[in-house]
């Protein structure tokens, strides 16, 4: 992590993370932190009752926090509570101790959950109305869960091909002996699939028929709720929530700062339609490399990486800024040029790339900052002059 404060904010971008099988990342310190802790309980607090008044359950993630307690599948819909209620907290930490405003970023986006949290911190919806749209669903993923299985698709040669990566899903999937769908398109060299029962592994066996050498499949073997796939159909989810979506207050604002939906892979939020992209945001896949190239092309500078322990998108940056690197094969980015580039095929899927795709070369160069870390770092002072700030954090980066 770059430990700097942002000196250009409208160089500026927001990530939020989303739901994963740890969630609580530095979350306890904050709360138990002498300045932060009201800010946070707060928000923690808020969320409870939303959770609870929603599930018809006792939910205290106040001392679910204060207890250091991980949250399990079981407790989906608490994980999916505090992530929100975690990541709004931090963005108020930042405005009232450091007067820094997520208005004067130049993009926001969020993975899965995320998304769902930018958009509510961009002024489209309040947190009490948007958080009850995925959890009156939880138990409805949860369930759904059982027996899913997570694959990594991953290419060391060319381009991975989605649309046959598709097609063969779509084919597995008409067996009847399951549905697998990809949940993510993390790289053009990698994607997510959730399949349920042995789905996964008839993927694997049948997938060297489709594609050349060097296509690899990883299970993981936690359980995922299969959120963004066309598992949700089976329990009518996508048409549930947008019935409810219909009567839910607020959503008729253009998001400040715009939002890049990784349902779309655009800039798609209007003053009318998020209720529409909420509905898609059940079943379509997310669109995390749209969003990671839009921050290269747009010129961002920093990347502020929002909620407990974010990991999947610094970890797609990091992994690209090595893999530039690497192809780079140490020469300096100004004075290698394509030509010399394209004669490097370590990276196949890359090198196929950066013709066309220059902006890809800028990732080495953007600062990442977990927020929760940087927070936790700073001295106890409420009130302190911005410019000051950042001259400090920059001199500890």
């Amino acid at each position: 992590m770059a430990n700097a404060l942002l000196d250009r904010l409208g160089a500026t971008a927001y990530a939020f993370r989303g739901y994963n099988v740890t969630n609580l990342g530095r979350s306890t310190e904050l709360l138990a932190h002498p300045a932060y802790g009201p800010v946070v309980e707060g928000y923690l607090r808020a969320a409870s009752e939303i959770c609870a008044d929603t599930m018809h359950r006792k939910v205290d993630l106040v001392d679910r926090v204060r207890r250091n307690e991980e949250t399990t599948v079981e407790t989906y819909h608490e994980a999916m509570a505090l992530i929100v209620a975690v990541e709004l907290a931090q963005l108020r930490l930042l405005e009232e101790f450091f007067d820094i405003h997520l208005k004067q970023a130049r993009m926001i986006y969020g993975y899965s959950l995320g998304e769902l949290t930018a958009i509510c911190a961009a002024g489209v919806f309040e947190m009490a109305d948007a958080l009850r749209i995925p959890l009156s669903v939880a138990d409805d993923c949860v369930a759904l869960a059982d027996g899913v299985t997570m694959g990594v698709l991953f290419s060391r040669g060319p381009l991975l091909d989605f649309d046959e990566v598709r097609r063969l899903c779509v084919k597995i999937s008409a067996t009847g002996n399951g549905t697998i769908g990809i949940s993510s398109y993390l790289a053009p060299n990698t994607v997510l699939l959730l399949g349920q029962r042995g789905t996964i592994d008839v993927f694997a066996e049948q997938m060297h028929k489709v594609f050349p050498a060097r296509v690899y499949l990883r299970k993981n073997n936690h359980a995922w709720p299969p959120v963004h796939t066309p598992l949700m159909w089976q329990r009518n989810i996508p048409n549930r929530v947008a019935v409810m979506l219909q009567t839910l207050k607020g959503g008729f604002t253009r998001p400040n700062p715009p939002v890049f939906s990784l349902v779309t892979g655009k800039m798609s939020y209007n003053d009318y339609n998020a209720r529409e992209l909420l509905v898609q945001w059940i079943d379509q896949p997310q669109r995390l490399w749209d969003a990671v190239y839009e921050t290269l092309a747009t010129g961002i500078e920093t990347v502020i990486h929002v909620g407990p322990d974010p990991n999947l998108i610094p970890a797609t940056f990091n992994r690209l800024s090595d893999n530039v690197q690497a192809q780079l094969t140490g020469n300096s980015l100004n004075k290698l040029g394509l030509r010399a580039m394209a004669r490097v095929a370590r990276r196949p899927w890359l090198t196929a790339l950066l013709p066309s795709r220059t902006a890809l070369l800028r990732a080495p160069t953007v600062r990442h900052i977990i927020l929760e870390d940087w927070l936790l770092e700073q001295p106890l002072r409420r009130h302190t002059d911005r410019t000051q700030l950042q001259g400090e954090a920059a001199g500890n980066s």
